[in-house]
């Protein structure tokens, strides 16, 4: 792999968590339609919740998240007035016999969240959804000032899975995006999450940071797998500060290049595979024996807004300002502006503010897309007896890409099409090229690599 390989595949691309993308978005999908949606949703449908809380005590200046700080706890009390309403009135629009398998916490920071409030909320949840025995419940932590209180409050709220944030233990990159957090402090709270059950961990670290180095993401990499979480994401840094005005504060001229940041994720990626752990899709990495890494193994993952899941649902209900949920008609979104949020949901209204219904060729692309990013490779033979003759423009356009990549990371393979153990740190750019979207729309993503 050549330097001039990197470098023509760095350009911006999605990260294609859907498809449609977010950006295309519309505001033609209210929540009149989106009620439609819920009731038609099949008896005994299997859901996955996504529960946003929007705040944070700090705030990072690499973070693309929609959050918003605070060093009050008055906000984040008057969240969970309104959002437990929305969380009742989502559940009355439901069919019977529907079933929550699995339910996710995101931000922001949902360990923000006072102890009792912790509690209180799952309970909500429970009391209106009908959440199975067996419900995987992750939330993301912020390690940072999480006493034993709030790790007691989360293991009896049920929480199976806990999701820790580390980005880099360097100091100087951690002082460049403001985000201090010690390794001790981190395996501190790891310990205390253990002693109370929780015994599937995931840590999330980035690289493409400033002032970070090779020699430096080694060094994060090995005190992460010391941890020894069952789960790794390795993101790569968005730069965003035309959506974010916050990463403003991040100083470009320390930012790494093309090629060193694709040198940190290979040396990373590396270093981890050492380790023991399965690669994963593009950016996550498990334990051989993690849920993940069974369900990569035998074509059963998937991705979602949340990334890269072994859940298997029919649809994804997202709670919260912001939040985002899938169905099989398309996607909805709420009213990001947490005031907008809060106002629509205290009238008795959905806060559902736009969206977008899928094609039946967006399913088509839909499905390739999210093959290529999970499997790296694509059947013919699963597209056909999904879509019939709606598959054959797109297997025209994959046996081109194969016929015509003089990279030769997109290949013909028996029946099918197999994206290249060199081409895979490319696989976002080769799922735009079967992205109609992509090449018309005015959208600004981070870079490809």
């Amino acid at each position: 792999m050549t330097n001039a390989q990197t470098l023509k595949h760095a350009g911006p691309a999605p990260r294609y968590t859907s498809y449609p993308t977010a950006p295309h978005f519309h505001d033609g999908i209210d929540g009149t339609r989106y009620a439609k949606w819920l009731s038609a949703l099949p008896a005994g449908a299997r859901l996955s919740l996504y529960v946003h809380i929007p705040f944070c005590d700090t705030l990072c200046w690499f973070c693309g998240c929609h959050t918003k700080e605070t060093r009050r706890y008055d906000p984040v009390a008057a969240y969970l007035v309104p959002l437990k309403k929305e969380i009742d009135l989502i559940a009355g629009n439901l069919p019977e016999k529907v079933t929550v398998d699995q339910i996710h916490w995101g931000g922001g920071s949902p360990t923000i969240l006072n102890p009792d409030d912790i509690v209180g909320l799952a309970s909500t949840i429970r009391a209106a959804f009908p959440v199975t025995a067996d419900a995987e419940f992750a939330i993301e932590i912020d390690p940072r000032n999480l006493d034993e209180d709030r790790i007691a409050a989360l293991a009896a709220a049920g929480m199976t899975r806990a999701s820790l944030g580390v980005q880099d233990f360097n100091e100087d990159v951690q002082n460049a995006i403001n985000r201090r957090q010690s390794f001790e402090e981190t395996a501190a709270v790891i310990d205390g999450l253990r002693a109370h059950g929780v015994r599937s961990l995931n840590i999330d670290f980035l690289y493409g940071l400033p002032h970070q180095t090779c020699a430096g993401i080694k060094a994060t990499v090995d005190k992460v797998i010391a941890l020894n979480p069952d789960r790794i994401a390795l993101f790569g840094y968005a730069h965003v500060p035309w959506m974010k005005r916050h990463q403003k504060m991040i100083d470009e001229s320390a930012l790494p290049d093309a090629l060193e940041r694709f040198a940190q994720s290979n040396d990373a990626a590396n270093r981890l595979v050492e380790a023991g752990y399965c690669r994963v899709g593009m950016d996550h990495f498990a334990r051989p024996e993690d849920a993940l890494a069974i369900a990569s193994r035998t074509g059963r993952l998937n991705r979602n807004f949340q990334g890269y899941t072994a859940d298997n649902y029919d649809a994804l209900i997202g709670l919260g300002a912001s939040a985002i949920g899938e169905l099989p008609q398309g996607y909805v979104q709420n009213i990001v502006d947490t005031r907008g949020y809060c106002r629509a949901v205290e009238s008795g209204e959905m806060a559902t503010c736009r969206g977008i219904a899928v094609s039946t060729e967006d399913q088509v692309r839909r499905f390739v897309i999210e093959r290529l990013m999970c499997d790296f490779a694509l059947r013919r033979t699963d597209l056909v007896s999904r879509f019939g003759e709606g598959a054959q423009p797109v297997i025209k356009e994959a046996d081109h890409l194969a016929n015509t990549d003089p990279d030769g990371f997109f290949r013909h393979d028996g029946d099918g099409f197999v994206i290249t153990d060199s081409g895979r740190p490319y696989v976002r750019t080769i799922c735009a090229s079967f992205d109609t979207y992509f090449a018309t729309g005015a959208a600004r993503h981070s870079t490809g690599v």
